[in-house]
């Protein structure tokens, strides 16, 4: 919804990037809180972050996902994450045994690394970061990255 970019950019700043939504249907997980359908959306913003302050960032997230509660029932899930020219790293909530914590409850996991040419996943990696579709998005947001790098030296 327009309040949910809007608050978005509030918070983070200008969008550089927003995908079409499309099915996500990976798993029935969300189900039960978050009804059916649900869609999944991609976005990057134009100021880049500093890699330790993705646990305030989802920190952040988690605030705006309580704001959109109806009923005691989140609507939205916000999944905050890093992308560098090598890999895209998570935020989360729940502790695994691959998770590192940074602070406050919160981890971080690396989801992809890029090698030779394409994103390649690990035995935790998310169902839908493994699909084609998002990896595709995931490396339009590497091509991004690594065109700012370019021509505004290392970042």
């Amino acid at each position: 919804p327009e309040a949910l970019k809007e608050r978005l950019e509030a918070e983070f700043g200008a969008l550089s990037f927003i995908t079409e939504p499309f099915p996500f249907t990976y798993t029935t997980y969300y189900d039960e809180e978050m009804g059916r359908p649900i869609e999944r959306l991609f976005i990057s913003f134009e100021s880049l972050i500093n890699p330790d302050e993705l646990g305030k960032i989802k920190e952040k997230t988690n605030s705006i996902e309580r704001i959109f509660m109806v009923d005691g029932k989140r609507k939205v899930n916000l999944d905050p994450g890093i992308i560098t020219d090598s890999s895209v790293i998570l935020a989360t909530t729940k502790n695994r045994s691959h998770r590192i914590a940074i602070g406050n409850n919160l981890y971080a996991e690396l989801t992809l690394i890029y090698q030779k040419g394409e994103w390649n996943s690990f035995s935790w990696t998310y169902s839908d970061y493994r699909d084609k579709k998002v990896q595709g998005i995931m490396s339009s947001f590497r091509r991004d990255l690594l065109i700012r790098k370019r021509n505004f030296g290392k970042i």
